[in-house]
């Protein structure tokens, strides 16, 4: 089964970003296939930028605005499930937004923390289920993904 993680970017460090996504790779490793922003991007770690900006790298053809948007999307696609995780954002997170309204159009269960910040009607009626809490939310991932599991043991049965 595959998970896509989202979690605001722009205005953050590359230090908390790739530490974000190694800790929510790290809790949820063996339960799912996961994908990422920052999948293929490890170039930010070895040159590290201050704050994330929204738009405008040209660093790496992978970081081009196109690039970011149709990898980001096509990898929502490949998902199974989308979690989002809106919380510690610097500001609004319009790739996040997006990467929501993608998975909702393509029928995708979307697991969503929310925070003040993005407590809006379309994030919260484009999500399937919202949690608050950042740790009930992947405690209920990996509770999905057990549940799925035995399920699949028993099908044929």
């Amino acid at each position: 089964m595959k998970l896509y993680l989202a979690h605001p970017i722009s205005g953050q460090s590359a230090e908390y970003i790739f530490k974000y996504y190694d800790g929510a790779i790290e809790e949820l490793k063996g339960n799912f296939e996961i994908l990422y922003p920052m999948l293929g991007k490890g170039y930010f770690r070895n040159n590290p930028i201050e704050k994330f900006k929204p738009a405008g790298y040209t660093i790496s053809p992978v970081s081009t605005n196109h690039a970011i948007k149709e990898r980001d999307k096509w990898m929502v696609t490949q998902s199974d499930i989308v979690f989002l995780d809106f919380t510690g954002a610097a500001s609004i997170s319009i790739g996040c937004c997006m990467e929501l309204a993608w998975a909702d159009l393509l029928g995708k269960h979307t697991v969503v923390v929310i925070d003040d910040l993005h407590n809006h009607a379309f994030v919260l009626d484009c999500a399937d289920i919202v949690f608050t809490n950042y740790d009930e939310a992947i405690a209920y991932l990996k509770l999905f993904k057990l549940q799925e599991d035995c399920h699949e043991k028993h099908k044929y049965v």
